[in-house]
């Protein structure tokens, strides 16, 4: 069963449409939602949440609709914002008490054994949290009531590299379960290369591409060549390009390119730049 299906989704607001989404997520799959600020990554995941309201499309978590029974499928779903929401005043002790409260299946163990992993301060206020502690802390929380899916809005921006790196080993970790999926949106595109199974592009609210990551690298390779050359390729089959004094530097499907012309490989960073700048 796909973890996450969106057909054909709409959000239309004064100077921004989100326009006709589709993405499926098959569980026990990681996810990047790759796109500069404003191409629409955090509209998707509040609308995921229905936290606000879609004008066309459907969305199906599990297989079921995202608007039935939504309390109960929010026991399934971790969510984690770019600004963790926790009243300032409050410690973990706290926290962790208004969490028992608030989900059916929280493990306040398994919380507890996630606060001393990330070596979190017990007794201090959560405003005296660091960007990075705030963000682990957002994490433990996620993965204690049992949530089969994580839906994580910039999640790692603004970590410091370490951090970084313990979070998206973390990610690893919860999909070893194949009926657990993350959908991870960032425009830290090395973050994503590391660890996800299919990749998708949002630029401007449109959809450029959504495919598995291997099959992206190996698709797709960068070639030096002169203008010339690049009129032997088919445009459809260029990526992107940029042309300067020194001939054209092009991101091209493989089967295109002529026998005999060097192509190097690419990074998903480079094939996004490409495609949304060239």
């Amino acid at each position: 069963m796909n973890a996450l299906e969106i057909k054909g989704l709409v959000k239309h607001y004064k100077d921004f449409t989100l326009d006709h989404l589709d993405l499926t997520l098959p569980s026990g799959c990681i996810m990047g939602l790759i796109g500069e600020n404003g191409a629409g990554k955090s509209t998707t995941i509040r609308l995921i949440l229905d936290m606000i309201r879609r004008d066309e499309g459907s969305i199906t978590i599990f297989g079921k609709d995202n608007r039935d029974n939504l309390k109960l499928q929010k026991e399934d779903i971790g969510v984690v914002f770019d600004e963790v929401g926790f009243p300032e005043c409050l410690t973990i002790h706290q926290i962790g008490k208004i969490m028992k409260n608030t989900y059916r299946n929280w493990e306040q163990g398994v919380f507890d054994r996630y606060v001393k992993e990330f070596a979190l301060p017990e007794k201090k206020p959560f405003k005296e949290f660091s960007r990075g502690m705030k963000m682990k802390l957002g994490i433990a929380v996620a993965l204690s009531h049992h949530a089969k899916l994580l839906l994580l809005d910039e999640a790692t921006s603004g970590l410091d590299p370490v951090v970084r790196d313990e979070v998206v080993g973390i990610f690893n970790e919860f999909t070893r379960d194949e009926s657990h999926a993350v959908l991870l949106s960032s425009h830290i595109v090395s973050d994503l290369e590391k660890i996800c199974d299919y990749i998708a592009f949002l630029h401007k609210g449109k959809l450029l591409l959504c495919e598995e990551k291997d099959v992206l690298l190996g698709e797709y390779g960068i070639i030096h060549c002169t203008r010339e050359q690049i009129g032997w390729i088919p445009s459809d089959a260029v990526k992107g390009r940029k042309e300067s004094a020194y001939g054209v530097e092009a991101i091209v499907r493989r089967d295109y390119i002529p026998a005999g012309m060097s192509v190097e490989p690419i990074t998903i960073e480079e094939l996004f730049v490409f495609m949304v700048k060239y």
